[in-house]
């Protein structure tokens, strides 16, 4: 048995202790690995006449060369967001040529929305495809957990409660911006974990109206003249189109939401913010303890999967136990805060109705 295994989307850490656990997993059954560096980008890099084609966007895994990559954050295969159906023409004909040129018996992908959706849809064309959800938003719909997501939640709550140091000497108002496009999963969480005063989520459009007073009061309140606000970069004030955080930051033609959500704060109160964007730092680093298990349990269930034959699944945690749905769950996506469940509107904060019976993550 020939596998491969690539990585798409964002980085997140947990993905190298999952191509770690995948190529001792297959290992153990006497199987070759091959790592497709860059995504699906590096399998249309590759000529299958060119050895030089080859060794550049392909690496052999071994147990070898794999030892202690459970201890590094990121992807050592690399990352790209490309789409091979997206571009001029469709490529899909292209890839599963290649793939086939170089005796893949079987592909893992671990990815988000995007690469997963690819996955899906060569899966439906025949090809042998296991997937495994990987995003710090957490809305890979199918699974109450994805790789990656615990580790932003650990670092957002570090930075979150660094910052107050700063809001209080400072005596502002703190606007904290996190990562969460169409789900606002990551800040709702980070900032319960953190008892921040409010949580702006992308799923609830914000009326600054009944915001403002209570910042204000929350701010007032403290004995140290200061509030900490968080909200998801998806998030929109009411009335605003929703914000276009598609493709990279830096070709964004609007301002993020944080910054003018602490300009109305200022223009509407006479209280001075501080806006921080956690952006990148949310799955910068190693992974955590929670991320690393998940990593693991998920390659090696990856694997079993393959030497069963069943293919065109989604590995997944649901209800706190591992399982595997049907790969064309992904087109179903994204997932969302239950608003109704768990925030609370009125207030801006996350809401714990019920815990008796529910799993470790309320999700």
């Amino acid at each position: 048995m020939h596998i491969g295994i690539l990585t798409g989307g964002g980085d997140v850490p947990g993905l190298n202790p999952c191509i770690r656990s995948v190529v001792l997993n297959a290992d153990d059954r006497g199987w070759r690995v091959t790592g497709f560096r860059r995504g699906w980008a590096g399998v249309l890099d590759i000529d299958p006449s060119d050895s030089g084609s080859i060794s550049d966007n392909t690496v052999a895994l071994n147990r070898h060369n794999v030892r202690g990559l459970d201890r590094i954050g990121g992807t050592v295969l690399h990352t790209s967001r490309l789409d091979p159906r997206t571009g001029p023409s469709d490529r899909t004909d292209q890839v599963l040529s290649i793939l086939q040129a170089l005796g893949i018996d079987a592909l893992i992908t671990l990815g988000g929305d995007g690469t997963l959706r690819f996955s899906t849809h060569i899966a439906k064309k025949g090809f042998p495809v296991v997937g495994i959800p990987k995003t710090m938003d957490n809305d890979v719909p199918g699974s109450d957990f994805c790789i990656g997501f615990s580790t932003a939640i650990s670092r957002s709550v570090e930075a979150i409660n660094a910052l107050r140091t700063t809001a209080e000497s400072h005596e502002r108002i703190a606007v904290v911006e996190l990562f969460g496009r169409e789900s606002g999963e990551t800040a709702l969480l980070a900032g319960f974990l953190a008892q921040v005063d409010r949580t702006l989520i992308a799923e609830v459009p914000v009326d600054t109206d009944r915001l403002m007073p209570l910042l204000s009061v929350d701010k007032s309140d403290h004995a140290g003249r200061y509030a900490m606000l968080v909200v998801s970069e998806g998030a929109r004030l009411l009335g605003e189109a929703a914000p276009d955080v598609s493709g990279s930051a830096t070709n964004r033609a609007d301002q993020g939401v944080g910054f003018r959500l602490a300009r109305l704060i200022e223009e509407r109160t006479s209280e001075r913010t501080i806006v921080q964007q956690l952006a990148y730092l949310m799955r910068a680093g190693e992974p955590d303890a929670l991320d690393r298990m998940v990593g693991f349990a998920f390659g090696a269930l990856a694997v079993q999967l393959v030497e069963r034959k069943e293919f065109g699944r989604l590995v997944a945690l649901k209800d706190g136990n591992y399982c595997h749905e049907p790969l064309e769950v992904i087109e179903t996506g994204p997932r969302h805060v239950d608003v109704k469940r768990l925030y609370d509107e009125n207030r801006f904060r996350a809401k714990l109705s019920a815990v008796e019976g529910m799993p470790m993550f309320l999700y």
